[in-house]
């Protein structure tokens, strides 16, 4: 009894990993089906092999210790250490090299490009029939059910974008462009992270995924590409002030003010993602105090310096005007 109670134990951590917003093991996407499958087929094969093998060592030392003849001895080394394992690796091989073609089959019309930075992600929708691309940064949405390509790059570092619900991961690469395919099955919100090493808040650099009804997709694309509204409550009015007095628009663009900066992600419509600094934090307005005020102390290295010295009645304002810009 109590062999099963450690078991279950130790067990339990491996079967919670098999589930959630980020699991590969539950995919919620085409190209995530198809890696799932290809994870149980070679764990199939695998285990053939394995029992083979294993078969064979228990037979020779525990069923059948005693002397072999020559031919058996060939003819085990032949069928089972060649044929056998030969033939299930190169029938791996072959399903396995069968699914590239699909996975990298063309989209169907909206064109992501998606770059990644130390340690945030910047964001640009082309979908066709529109002149300009949609900016955002930090989350990703898209419609279910239709192949969306994702054109990867990287100006600073190598780093990896992997939704694994979703499908597998990709490099990106500096001075190269590489591309994925994403076709959504169901909607929901996962999780996306950076895979590659890429400095000190390496881990914190993650995002989040939403997948919609394309016509909602459409409808939020739509409100995404429109500027900030204009602060009608004096304490946003106020907040929107001091965000372009104290410097913060010559490193981040606000569309409809004249905070254009580049080198930060696009806070146009901040306050709608769910989070904030690439995933470290839940998006509200305590958070956007706290991330404001303690910036290098929550995210260390990033560029954005901590804005602590300012008044807590300055803070609040701005974060109250970010949290606005929906």
């Amino acid at each position: 009894m109590r062999g099963h109670v450690w078991l279950v134990c130790a067990s339990a951590p491996v079967l919670t990993a098999c589930a959630g917003p980020q699991s590969a093991l539950a995919p919620a996407g085409l190209e995530a089906t198809w890696v799932a499958q290809l994870f149980w087929v070679m764990l199939i094969g695998a285990g053939l092999i394995w029992t083979l093998v294993i078969g064979f060592a228990i037979y020779v030392t525990r069923l059948n210790p005693q002397a072999h003849s020559e031919k058996a001895a060939r003819r085990l080394i032949v069928w089972g250490g060649v044929v056998f394992p030969v033939t299930v690796l190169s029938a791996l091989l072959i399903y396995g090299l069968a699914l590239m073609p699909s996975l990298r089959a063309p989209g169907d019309g909206l064109r992501i490009e998606v770059s990644g930075e130390q340690w945030w992600w910047r964001v640009n929708y082309s979908p066709p029939r529109r002149a300009a691309p949609v900016t955002s940064a930090n989350e990703i949405r898209l419609p279910v059910g239709q192949r969306s390509e994702i054109i990867l790059t990287s100006p600073d570092v190598i780093h990896s974008f992997w939704i694994p619900s979703l499908a597998g991961k990709v490099d990106m690469i500096p001075g190269r462009t590489t591309r994925l395919v994403l076709e959504p099955t169901r909607t929901g919100v996962f999780r996306g992270q950076c895979a590659e090493y890429c400095g000190t808040s390496h881990a914190l650099m993650a995002f989040s995924v939403v997948v919609m009804p394309r016509d909602e997709f459409a409808q939020w694309l739509e409100k995404e590409a429109r500027p900030a509204a204009m602060p009608r409550a004096p304490r946003i009015q106020k907040g929107r002030n001091l965000f372009l007095a104290t410097g913060c628009g010559a490193c981040h663009t606000v569309r409809g003010t004249r905070a254009k900066g580049v080198i930060g992600p696009d806070l146009t419509h901040v306050g709608s993602r769910r989070t904030i600094g690439a995933g470290t934090l839940a998006n509200n307005t305590n958070n956007m105090v706290r991330f404001i005020a303690e910036t290098q102390r929550i995210k260390p290295g990033v560029r954005m310096p901590s804005f602590g010295m300012l008044p807590d009645k300055d803070i609040d304002a701005i974060a109250a005007y970010l949290d606005s810009l929906e």
